[in-house]
């Protein structure tokens, strides 16, 4: 009997946890790194308990740690949930060592699955068909370039130890293999202190789909369904549906019986996900097996019914299975986006800072819409750990109405404070490849690479209208008065735009606009607390806005802008200034490639900056002579420090 649970993690997944346990009686322990002191779940947790600095390595990875605060608190069992220690084979024994429950599955599976070329050859064994490549001992870079080569391009370069798009990378032409090897290499390592790698042939226009597996102590395992996670950028998934609108009825039962082979070939016992590529031949091949809880695991309970954590607490406590597979039925649609802390308009680097405005909160007649949210307004998002902050995910009688209560859920959820990717997944949700499911695993990185940031909308003269009026009718700028109508001069700032706008405010109405030399025809305009609505040519409009030091953050319909007000008096050094490569995101440097006096050419590698899991790679913007660096490898560096200087050739 567990009655006491801690739970090894942080975030939205912690969170999660927590709901569930606190439903069935359970007292929770979070943990927590110095920086997150005061997250969202240390604070929900009955109780809390420090475990080491900011970095992971000094927290959430540190296993002796974690097992002390769980004897310390008194609880019987840990909880992983997802990433961090969850597959970790070692920390599942120590677990058991020190007479804690792991709440997952067997060590022995772990490590069996975890090792991707040890999980390959068990996969032959049960007749579960595999993808083409290397996996061999032998980690000789001539060794694995002679492999490459027969395999053919383009291919994958996998972390043998990895998981998550981590020390993963796809490799279109010989000359380009050594440069991603050394890469995947050295982030594999970061990673998972194992820098092995293995090589597989890149089945193009390929589907991933997935099989949530179950199974307990007794011999029992059944399977909840498919998940079709086919949109991923960079290898990492972003959008998750069941079931898959490209899976038929026999696909999905080929699939379902290779994902419980699967799991019986290694002694199973938890919850689980068999991952599959399938190409153009409709044909399925292995891929992994997740020893854990996914991320996307609300999308089968939204059309099983079922509360999975619910089952993973029950089947460590020793219950058979709560059903039978008979017994699971499935209804209707669901789909989960993936709310990231990134600009998609910056080559989607990481952001970091205060949530001033978030609310995730159903609303009154809300149907079919789940939020799990790892932050509330007041909390911050910190360069430690993943970008993650939240999903949405929503139900619907078929996939027409899930998309449609999803995108509403979006629309209708601004997050200020730091950019997210939140406009990007409407817009893919919204796109004619995503409604006519279409899409394959090379589709949204295609998608952006043929030019999403540039259709990315900058910010028109009304949007500019609007935030002038805001910041009027608030106080904002400097006022004068002419025959009775007062007017206020403001000059604002909006991504690589600045305008020059002038509100002129007749009997406490607002009676002219003007940005540049545009009048911009607003009117009906009122606000509220964090609302305006106007009117824009004869339509009527809303907003959702909310004004912090000298920004003001405003979406509208799903569109977030920040505007800021310049100050006059504030010197910033040139960021273009080509002599000067400073960092893009805050994080680790994790590499330095240059010393002063070193030449380099246009678009040489200078440095190496890893942000919530994702490598930055500085590159020199003009050929020249290294005068300067700043920094060294192991610092930490935040947004525009100061990375190297070069002496530009003349």
């Amino acid at each position: 009997m567990i009655t006491k649970l801690l739970i090894a993690n942080r975030g939205e997944i912690a969170c999660r946890i927590i709901r569930t346990a606190r439903a069935m009686g359970i007292a929770t322990v979070a943990v927590h790194s110095d920086a997150d002191a005061d997250a969202l779940h240390a604070r929900q947790a009955d109780e809390s308990v420090r475990i080491g600095g900011p970095q992971a390595s000094e927290s959430y990875l540190d296993g002796d740690a974690i097992i002390a605060a769980a004897k310390d608190s008194g609880a019987q069992a840990v909880h992983p949930g997802y990433g961090f220690l969850s597959e970790n084979a070692d920390f599942a024994e120590a677990c058991e060592a020190a007479g804690l429950i792991f709440v997952g599955p067997p060590a022995e599976a772990i490590r069996a699955m975890g090792d991707k070329a040890r999980a390959k050859a068990i996969m032959l064994e049960a007749a579960v068909p595999v993808v083409p490549g290397y996996d061999g001992e032998n980690q000789d870079p001539g060794r694995l370039v002679s492999e490459a080569e027969t395999i053919g391009f383009p291919l994958l370069i996998k972390a043998v130890a990895g998981g998550g798009g981590r020390g993963m990378r796809r490799v279109d032409r010989a000359e380009d293999f050594s440069d991603a090897l050394e890469s995947a290499v050295r982030e594999a390592r970061s990673a998972f202190g194992d820098g092995r790698v293995l090589i597989e042939k890149l089945i193009t226009d390929a589907r991933h789909i997935e099989i949530q597996v179950f199974a307990d102590a007794h011999g029992n395992c059944v399977h909840m369904g498919e998940r079709d996670c086919s949109a991923q950028r960079r290898h990492q998934k972003i959008i998750e549906e069941a079931p898959s609108p490209f899976v038929d009825a026999a696909m999905g039962a080929s699939m379902a019986v290779d994902a419980v082979a699967a799991a019986k070939a290694v002694g199973y016992v938890g919850a689980g996900t068999v991952e599959f590529i399938i190409g153009a031949d409709r044909q399925h091949h292995f891929l992994e097996m997740n020893t854990r809880l996914q991320v996307e695991h609300p999308v089968t309970e939204l059309v099983t019914g079922l509360d999975l954590v619910e089952w993973q607490l029950r089947v460590a406590m020793g219950e058979r299975l709560p059903l039978e597979e008979e017994e699971i039925d499935f209804s209707g649609h669901a789909i989960e986006a993936r709310v990231y802390a990134e600009d998609p308009g910056d080559g989607f680097s990481p952001q970091t800072g205060p949530v001033l405005l978030w609310k995730p909160a159903l609303r009154a007649g809300e149907a079919g819409v789940r939020i799990d949210s790892g932050v509330e307004e007041g909390d911050s998002v910190t360069p430690y750990y993943d970008p993650m902050v939240a999903k949405v995910v929503a139900h619907g009688r078929d996939r027409d109405e899930a998309v449609a209560r999803l995108v509403k859920g979006l629309r209708e959820r601004p997050l200020f404070g730091l950019r997210t990717n939140r406009g990007f997944l409407i817009d893919l949700l919204t796109s004619r490849e995503f409604l006519d499911a279409s899409v394959t695993t090379a589709f949204v990185d295609r998608w952006v690479a043929e030019g999403y940031a540039a259709r990315l909308t900058e910010a028109e003269d009304w949007h500019f209208g609007v935030a002038a009026c805001v910041l009027a009718m608030r106080g904002g700028g400097d006022w004068f008065r002419s025959t009775g109508v007062a007017s206020c001069p403001i000059l604002l700032a909006s991504g690589g735009t600045t305008s020059d706008a002038v509100v002129e405010i007749e009997r406490g109405n607002i009676s002219a606009v003007e940005v540049g030399e545009v009048n911009v025809e607003l009117s009906d305009l009122a606000i509220t607390l964090d609302q305006v609505r106007f009117s824009l040519a004869g339509t009527r409009r809303y907003a959702t806005y909310l004004a912090w030091e000298r920004d003001l953050w405003l979406d509208f319909d799903g569109r977030t802008f920040v505007f800021h007000e310049p100050d006059p008096l504030a010197k910033q050094a040139d960021a273009a200034d080509p002599a000067r490569i400073v960092s893009p995101v805050a994080g680790l440097l994790r590499a330095i490639s240059v010393a002063a006096g070193d030449r380099v050419e246009a678009g040489q590698k200078v440095a190496v900056v890893e942000a919530m899991k994702m490598e930055t790679t500085l590159a020199a913007r003009a050929a020249g002579t290294v005068r300067a660096v700043h920094c060294a490898t192991g610092d930490q560096v935040r947004v525009g420090d100061l990375v190297a200087e070069l002496e530009p050739q003349a």
